[in-house]
């Protein structure tokens, strides 16, 4: 269905040349989305799949550890998408003070990807709701670097951006000029808090992403953000408990057809394919990720039974191993520190995991070696693309 622009263009006059920019209306669309048959039955599916995921880590005994790993897997594909070449490897070592494979700046980024999340999830789990100051707070978080000091950290732009081309005037979308953001943020802020009226969370979700990205509030990030939205939107709702969606890697796989859907809203108003697009990724997604929860989990249980079999010294070797979920690729001291164990026990630990080939050292060196837990890492990177797919 194609409808007219969902907003309004205005004329920016500037002392260089005149540009059009694109102010877009509130949420939700008018006229009403066209329900299809075929578009009900997408949706439904994703609840489902959405369902089936949420019910794993309602099962997990260990669905912190979890979603400790998939946070990690979305921020390395994330920021993929905006360019850096980090994989989780590479993530996993600079969280160890060890070199990756990568520029640090590359590493640096994706930390600090995954700390955004980690702070929005905390101001959820606080009580914050989706609003301004939680995406200025978690905008914040990610720009937390030297140099990104320049791209004003945790507030909302005050000049004009562009997507494409050199300039406004040549540019292939220009985003809601600086004295429009006031209005556009507020009317979404609403949106997002369910007034003047209550929108289905997977909806909501869906439509809030192209809205987002259409406002385009920040002078840099707004990609980042505007994927971790989702996932905060969806936990907001309580639609999912842990934050076990990755959907970067389905937009990454289909970058083309995402910036193809984005832009026919904006210039057709259709939502319609976006929404099928959408709820196609998050069905996608949502499958993967309960694949790879329940192939992680039976992998820890057959460990952990292995480990049990080691007499007196399974109950530190258990320990160990358990925070190895956690931190697949670290170090001694970092798993002492962590299991509150010495030194002395955890090098024990770790010769008995590596004599049951559970873990491997990775360095060949005396002091400050580094430990895998290789069959870990190979399941969560499993369907990865390499970075610069």
């Amino acid at each position: 269905m194609h409808r007219s622009p969902p907003g309004r263009y205005v004329t920016v006059a500037t002392a260089e040349e005149p540009y059009q920019a694109f102010v877009p209306a509130p949420l939700p669309p008018q006229p009403p989305l066209a329900w299809t048959p075929a578009l009900r039955r997408r949706f439904d599916d994703a609840l489902v799949a959405l369902g089936r995921l949420d019910a794993v880590s309602a099962l997990l005994p260990n669905a912190a550890l979890l979603a400790y790993s998939f946070v990690r897997k979305e921020a390395v594909l994330s920021s993929q998408i905006e360019g850096t070449q980090s994989s989780l490897a590479d993530l996993l070592l600079f969280e160890i003070d060890e070199q990756p494979g990568v520029p640090l700046d590359d590493a640096h980024e994706v930390s600090r990807c995954v700390a955004a999340l980690e702070r929005g999830l905390a101001l959820l789990r606080g009580g914050l709701p989706l609003c301004g100051r939680l995406l200025c707070e978690v905008h914040a978080v990610l720009l937390d670097h030297p140099r990104e000091r320049g791209k004003a950290p945790g507030e909302f732009r005050r000049s004009a951006v562009w997507v494409g081309g050199t300039r406004p005037s040549n540019a292939a979308f220009v985003p809601p000029p600086a004295g429009a953001l006031p209005a556009c943020l507020a009317a979404f802020e609403r949106f997002l808090n369910d007034q003047p009226e209550a929108t289905s969370p997977l909806l909501k979700a869906a439509l809030a992403h192209v809205q987002f990205e259409t406002i385009h509030p920040f002078l840099d990030g707004n990609g980042r953000i505007g994927r971790l939205l989702i996932v905060l939107q969806l936990l907001a709702d309580g639609v999912l408990r842990e934050p076990l969606l990755y959907l970067s890697l389905f937009f990454k796989t289909h970058r083309r057809l995402y910036s193809e859907r984005l832009n026919a809203v904006r210039l057709h108003g259709d939502w319609e394919r976006w929404l099928d697009f959408f709820a196609e990724g998050v069905q996608v997604s949502a499958a993967q990720a309960v694949v790879t929860a329940q192939a992680l989990l039976a992998l820890a249980n057959e460990d952990r039974d292995r480990i049990a079999a080691l007499g007196r010294a399974a109950q530190s070797a258990l320990a160990v191993h358990q925070e190895l979920q956690r931190q697949p690729l670290t170090t001694a001291a970092t798993l002492a520190r962590a299991a509150g164990l010495s030194a002395a026990t955890v090098n024990k630990s770790l010769a008995h995991l590596s004599a049951l080939g559970i873990v491997t050292e990775l360095t060949q060196r005396q002091r400050g070696r580094v430990f895998s837990y290789p069959r870990h890492v190979e399941l969560l990177n499993a369907g990865l693309p390499p970075p610069r797919a």
